[in-house]
């Protein structure tokens, strides 16, 4: 398998292929199943005060339905090691986990979580916590480009902890490829699945101009 890639196309074919272990983490986000992609109800201005806000509606089905526990059978195959956000969506279809990961987004929004679980197979019997600010526009990186794209800070908390230098990451929903780059800015090589081509373009894109400002 080529390593420091986007491929594009269906992550499940693209791991049948894979051996196993041949990949030392994985980290991802895969759609949750829950119809995000739809948009969300209207609510109350904050804290109840104001009128009805309608929540912005997505094109794409990204989330129309969650992955299969095939899916997660092979990311458990092909991996030492696997970081899932938002585990608590799978808990019925994943391994037992325990170690999870808390994800404080110190968010003040009523709308939103306080938190986001992540789900690791990592062997150790603990629960631990990584805090970064994403609320509104406190939280937006210039490059985002997905609805669900996670803040490299945290991917980057994860990598430091969970993997070495030169260790290969893989995300097989890398969407719009923040994995990859939180891979690259620390010394890792990484390969990305994405099945449709415009995210796999765009994950190209910051990956070339990560390599720009690296230099």
């Amino acid at each position: 398998m080529k390593v420091n890639a986007v491929i594009q196309g269906d992550c499940l074919e693209v791991m049948r292929g894979m051996d196993d272990k041949s990949v030392d983490l994985i980290i991802t986000d895969p759609p949750y199943g829950v119809k995000r992609d739809k948009g969300f109800g209207g609510f109350e201005g904050f804290r109840g005060a104001g009128k009805l806000i309608k929540r912005k509606a997505y094109s794409d089905d990204w989330d129309s339905e969650r992955p299969s526990q095939v899916i997660f059978d092979m990311i458990c195959r092909v991996s030492s090691n696997a970081l899932i956000f938002g585990g608590n969506y799978f808990a019925d279809i994943l391994p037992q986990g325990k170690h999870w990961i808390v994800w404080d987004k110190l968010n003040t929004m009523p709308t939103f979580g306080d938190c986001e679980l992540i789900w690791t197979n990592i062997k150790r019997t603990s629960v631990s916590k990584v805090t970064v600010e994403y609320n509104g526009l406190l939280g937006k990186e210039k490059h985002r480009s997905h609805p669900t794209q996670k803040p490299i800070s945290v991917v980057e908390w994860l990598i430091q902890r969970y993997s070495k230098p030169n260790d290969i990451i893989l995300d097989p929903f890398c969407g719009s490829g923040t994995t990859l780059v939180a891979a690259k800015n620390l010394g890792r090589r990484y390969i990305g699945i994405e099945i449709e081509e415009k995210y796999c373009e765009i994950a190209r894109q910051r990956l070339a101009q990560q390599t720009l400002e690296l230099r």
